[in-house]
């Protein structure tokens, strides 16, 4: 039997942890541009409405010792912040009139 990633108060969302649980922004930008808009608004329609909750559950600990399930909870929400621009703005999971829009960061912010 396969781990949780996540807190069991978000177990619904397991099934996305494998592939939005990010460790690096530039890995979630690159899953977000290489989404289908059927994935990003699965992905957004359900973890959004949980949001508040998800933040709330977070800020309990400390962010130099957050366990690892935590950890993956945040990157979920940092996840979602990309996604949500895709879904709520541009309605495409690549931004329109950006060439070739890349990111690459050289130092990644922790956590």
């Amino acid at each position: 039997m396969a781990q949780n990633m996540l807190p069991p108060a978000f177990a619904e969302f397991e099934r996305f942890a494998p592939i939005w649980c990010l460790a690096t922004e530039t890995e979630r930008w690159e899953r977000r541009m290489n989404s289908s808009m059927d994935e990003l608004n699965e992905f957004y329609a359900a973890f959004f409405p949980r949001l508040e909750d998800a933040i709330a559950y977070c800020d309990k600990f400390p962010l130099d010792d957050l366990p690892d399930e935590v950890l993956h909870l945040l990157q979920l929400i940092y996840s979602l912040a990309l996604v949500a621009m895709a879904v709520e703005i541009f309605l495409l999971p690549r931004p329109v009139d950006s060439a070739d829009a890349e990111l690459e960061r050289i130092a990644e912010p922790w956590p």
